[in-house]
């Protein structure tokens, strides 16, 4: 049976069928033990060096890598009738690596690496599915700080551009008749975006930041909601944050339809059309003493006429974290900032590596709270699980079936340190690298040892 990684990079394209071999065990490897140094993920000298040349070859492209996996991507996504894209941008800071060439300037000047933005496609019950679009680059240094330069230049010829050219690259990608909800926070509340020409089906669900003119006696957004009417009330549960214990919290929510301007500033203002969208305002008016209200201005493209579809768009934006948490996994689980190479364009081919792997660890974690009866060799090898087994039940013999994906995703975190107890919920992925670490080495002794049986000393 293939490894998960050769199912996954099947469609890789590098030019050389050892390149793509190549690709398929470092995958593997550094899946293995996505928190270890290169040298100590791949397991010896030989497979180190053959690493660092991989990603110091011009004959690898990191879009090829991409590509094999975006394919994959596209296969998962033939199996949903409608399916959350979700954009975000994030900072590789390689600052403390000075001799790296290639790099660039930060938000601060002081800071030099890369800018990485994402698209994150994810089911509608949460799962992520893989990467539909990335985008890398490295900023001029000679643009910092000409901010005030920026209004006057057109969105294509700013960094902005990247919202517009993801949204592109997923109608391109997603097979039509596959709903798309694209989903951004404030930074793509961009006119342009909103303009931009979609296939049916493709729609835009944006946090907005700006308090825009509006076809509306109250003239503005944020006056002209509030205006609008509550549609009722809605209770969530808010997770721990600082030092702010969990908590519910009650929403009022208002939506409405409404037409937004062009701004003022766009070289096109005055042959541009209002464009009506959805605004949906989900706003905490009681919030506990000493804790910031939550407050959330949603503007959609998706048709809201009722107060379940309100609190469907709601529900969808608050998926938008997973995107962090993807890009969370890539600085501090595999510990992309960390890699010592000499230049950038080496650093983007182990970037398009590492990003399989950190799906990967994304999609366990809430693949195990989705379909938590599906057998766990959709995840394990045979050795791996029942190495895992045996461990966590301090028995020798495994069972004759695999356990559930559930089931091996705790045991896995409980080696990470997840405790299991009944108010700590479910593991997270931080205890799941974690655990996949250890079990690493658990499963290649159990498969050495069953691989030989005659070394299994009977005591």
């Amino acid at each position: 049976m293939q490894s998960w990684a050769a199912q996954e990079l099947r469609y890789a394209q590098l030019g050389d069928a050892r390149l793509n071999r190549r690709l398929v065990r470092l995958v593997e490897d550094l899946a293995a033990q996505p928190t270890a140094s290169v040298p100590r993920a791949c397991g010896h000298w030989a497979a180190t060096k053959a690493a660092y040349r991989f990603w110091g070859s011009a004959r690898v492209k990191p879009e090829a890598i991409q590509a094999a996996h975006r394919q994959s991507t596209v296969e998962r996504v033939r199996g949903h009738g409608t399916i959350l894209v979700i954009q975000d941008t994030t900072d590789l800071n390689f600052t403390h690596h000075p001799a790296t060439r290639g790099l660039g300037p930060l938000d601060h000047s002081s800071q030099l690496g890369l800018k990485v933005h994402s698209a994150l496609a994810v089911s509608a019950q949460g799962v992520p599915l893989g990467l539909i679009h990335q985008e890398v680059w490295t900023r001029d240094p000679a643009a910092v700080g000409k901010r005030h330069q920026r209004r006057r230049r057109e969105t294509k010829e700013k960094e902005s551009q990247r919202w517009l050219t993801a949204l592109t690259a997923s109608q391109e990608a997603v097979p039509e008749g596959i709903e798309v909800i694209t989903i951004a926070d404030r930074e793509a509340d961009i006119y342009d975006l909103f303009a931009m020409p979609r296939r049916p089906g493709v729609h835009l669900l944006i946090r907005a930041t700006h308090n825009r003119r509006v076809s509306h006696e109250a003239r503005y957004l944020w006056p002209a909601i509030r205006q609008s009417p509550a549609r009722g009330p809605w209770t969530i549960e808010v997770q721990r944050k600082d030092d702010h214990p969990p908590r519910q919290a009650t929403l009022t929510v208002r939506y409405e339809t409404l037409a937004i301007h062009p701004p003022r500033h766009h070289r096109r203002r005055a042959s541009l059309p209002p464009i009506s969208v959805q605004v949906i305002l989900a706003e905490e008016e009681n919030p506990p003493p000493g804790v910031k209200p939550i407050s959330w201005l949603l503007l959609t493209t998706w048709p809201v006429t009722t107060f379940e579809e309100a609190l469907q768009c709601v529900r969808w934006y608050r998926d938008r974290w997973l995107v962090e948490r993807y890009h969370f996994v890539l600085k501090s689980g595999c510990r992309v900032e960390e890699l010592q190479l000499e230049e950038s364009a080496r650093i983007r081919r182990a970037l398009a590596t590492y990003c399989i792997v950190a799906w990967r660890l994304l999609w366990l974690t809430y693949e195990a709270r989705q379909n938590p009866d599906s057998p766990c060799d959709r995840a394990l090898e045979t050795h791996e699980w029942q190495a895992l087994y045996c461990t966590i039940h301090k028995t020798p013999i495994p069972p004759a079936t695999p356990p559930t994906l559930h089931e091996a995703v705790r045991w896995v975190a409980q080696l990470g340190g997840f405790l299991g107890r009944k108010h700590d919920g479910e593991p997270g992925v931080k205890s799941i690298w974690r655990g996949l670490r250890r079990l690493e080495d658990i499963a290649a002794t159990w498969k050495l040892l069953h691989s030989n049986p005659s070394a299994i000393v009977d005591t």
